[in-house]
């Protein structure tokens, strides 16, 4: 670990690679805490597999991919939403529709666009070739998403917990979940060099789900969510660098690591907790 540090001070990449990783687990945990209380995971699978068909026609053209990604993110999510409405399937039925389409034809494309290296990249992450363009627009986005959810703390709070509530008080509770959708695609978008659009969503998830089982505060969850992503991050990197493994499975199962810790020995929720309360 002390070699790492001494690279990390020595190699510009290194330090780009840290810093991108870093501000990837703060937006994905900040977000991800919303993500987690509003139940809405498999959408937030949806929105990550949906970007890849974005980026495809965004590497044809030459663009970024930025542009592509959100916009495939966004049209997913409000297909999504249409075909609920207007059909009588269930949501989780049309998420997977909707998901898995976009995702195949997202492989289709990039395989006429790129090599299988670069698919594999995408699928998996290569943050240690992040680019300058690539961290400044994840700072970007990390900036966005804070100021975000600092602004409309109140009315994303009351309609996680009470959506009946704030739509009594005449707040557009429409409206502010497709703002939630905006960001969270945002933040797929700016993973997929950390973590690739496979394992965005366990970057999404498994540290506001550790951070849930910790604590019963919003604002506490929000912290310790991006904690666990920001540690995740960097203690993934590390195996990433050294063992020459793919960063976004590395930093998905250091933040893992945590879920499971915080599983077994939560102080509330924990299972050991809950064996000495049945025993008791």
């Amino acid at each position: 670990m002390t070699q790492f540090i001494a690279d990390i001070f020595q190699y510009q990449f290194l330090q780009h690679a840290l810093i991108t990783s870093v501000m990837v687990g703060i937006s994905a945990g900040v977000i991800g805490s919303f993500v987690i209380l509003r139940g809405i995971s498999l959408m937030g699978d949806a929105i990550s597999h949906a970007v890849l068909p974005g980026v495809a026609i965004s590497y044809m053209l030459g663009g970024s991919y930025i542009f592509g990604a959100s916009l495939f993110g966004l049209l997913a999510a409000g297909l999504i939403g249409f075909l609920t409405k207007h059909s009588r399937l269930k949501n989780d039925t049309v998420i997977g529709i909707v998901f898995s389409t976009f995702f195949a034809l997202g492989i289709v494309l990039i395989s006429f666009a790129r090599s299988a290296t670069d698919l594999y990249h995408i699928l998996f992450g290569n943050v240690l070739a992040v680019r300058n363009s690539d961290m400044y627009l994840t700072a970007g986005v990390m900036i966005v998403v804070i100021l975000a959810v600092t602004i409309f703390y109140k009315q994303l709070k009351l309609t996680s917990f009470a959506p009946v509530m704030a739509q009594s008080y005449g707040w557009k509770v429409g409206l502010i979940n497709y703002g939630v959708m905006f960001l969270l695609t945002l933040v797929a978008v700016t993973s997929l060099q950390t973590v690739g659009t496979i394992l965005v969503i366990a970057m999404l998830i498994t540290p506001a789900a550790t951070a849930y089982l910790l604590t019963n505060n919003l604002v506490k969850m929000i912290c310790l969510s991006a904690s666990f992503g920001v540690v995740g991050a960097f203690i993934g990197l590390f195996f990433s660098y050294y063992y020459n493994l793919p960063s976004g499975a590395t930093i998905v199962m250091a933040c893992a690591v945590f879920f499971v810790i915080a599983f077994v020995f939560a102080p509330e929720k924990g299972l050991i907790r809950q064996f000495r309360r049945v025993a008791e």
